[in-house]
């Protein structure tokens, strides 16, 4: 475990802002998470665990220890009958894992294909795509008590899972690193088609009895085609989260806006595509500045080349204000801002 100085950031997050850190630590094993506490590093200064950097925009330079995690490795811990679990690093690279687990005949993540960032991140998120979300498929993970250097295990009850939440985003923000990920998955395959365009997309290419690979394959098409590559626009992937409102809430929506989508959850509540809200407010491929949103996906804010972090978050606090102006919804980033 090294501590580096003065570190550039740019390299490290997906919007591709510059932006650097007082201090930097790159972590590949629980030994050296532990090493770290143990040292008090984290006692002295502000800290942040940075994954893939997809999910974080930095709008000012870091004055404190960005700490990288970079715990890898995949492994098969259990078997049964009709069920597998798998367990991977924290540090480990999301979609490769994914790609694995496809190869491997096991079901569950296949609709979560393509999604930027790393394993530990996504219990912390609770990511989800295509009608799937993480916690359909968790089963435990291991994380670091950054106070006190202890590793705890967390079980699917204790980790509060909500729509792209979890106790990790609220209660124990901050407060741990997570080591490992462990999920439970399908040794034979049921399919979730269903959502969205996947079911188009196969009968496009003419495949009437999918596989694994061909549903993975079918939601990175999709991706591809709705959001931009990181390595050539700068981006976050969806910088808002879809919010939820009470059904009654919707009603007087509907009657000025009759066409506005909706999707019924849990507790008489509906979920409205914040892409469609930002789109009927002017935004969809609109720039200003350095900024803008994607052409093909108003819920993506892109650089355009040399944007600052606090650019992009000024444009998304207009797009804000003016949805919330047309349609009275308070869209809330889905990405973590520094």
């Amino acid at each position: 475990m090294e501590l580096r100085q003065n570190i550039s950031l740019t390299a490290y997050n997906t919007f591709g802002v510059e932006a650097s850190t007082h201090f930097f630590v790159r972590i590949a094993s629980t030994e050296d998470a532990k090493e770290m506490v143990a040292s008090g590093t984290l006692a002295q200064r502000p800290y942040v665990v940075l994954g893939g950097g997809s999910n974080i925009l930095f709008t000012k330079d870091f004055e404190g220890l960005v700490i990288k995690n970079e715990i890898e490795g995949i492994e098969l811990i259990r078997e049964e009958h009709d069920w597998v679990y798998v367990r991977a690093g924290g540090g480990e690279n999301w979609h490769r894992f994914v790609l694995y687990c496809v190869e491997k005949g096991w079901q569950g993540i296949e609709n979560l294909s393509l999604i930027p960032g790393t394993v530990g991140a996504a219990p912390i998120q609770n990511i989800g795509a295509y009608g799937v979300e993480l916690k359909d498929v968790f089963d435990h993970l291991e994380a670091l008590d950054l106070s006190t250097g202890e590793l705890h295990t967390f079980h699917k009850e204790q980790c509060e899972f909500g729509y792209r939440d979890s106790i990790f985003k609220r209660t124990f923000k901050g407060k741990y690193l997570v080591t490992s990920v462990a999920l439970r998955l399908r040794k034979k395959p049921q399919l979730n088609t269903s959502y969205g365009a996947i079911e188009k997309t196969l009968q496009e290419k003419g495949i009437r009895n999918p596989t694994l690979r061909d549903v993975s394959n079918a939601v990175i098409a999709i991706r591809q085609s709705k959001l931009p590559d990181p390595k050539e626009i700068g981006n976050c992937g969806s910088f808002f989260k879809n919010p939820i409102i009470p059904k009654e809430a919707l009603l007087p929506i509907q009657q000025l806006f009759p066409n506005i989508p909706y999707y019924p959850v849990e507790d008489g509540q509906v979920k409205v595509p914040a892409g469609w809200l930002i789109e009927q407010c002017g935004w969809k491929g609109k720039k200003v500045g350095k900024v803008g949103t994607y052409a093909q996906q108003a819920l993506v804010l892109v650089n355009l080349g040399g944007a600052k972090g606090e650019e992009a978050w000024q444009l998304a606090q207009k797009i804000q204000k003016s949805v919330q102006d047309k349609f009275g919804i308070l869209i809330e980033p889905e990405v973590n801002i520094l």
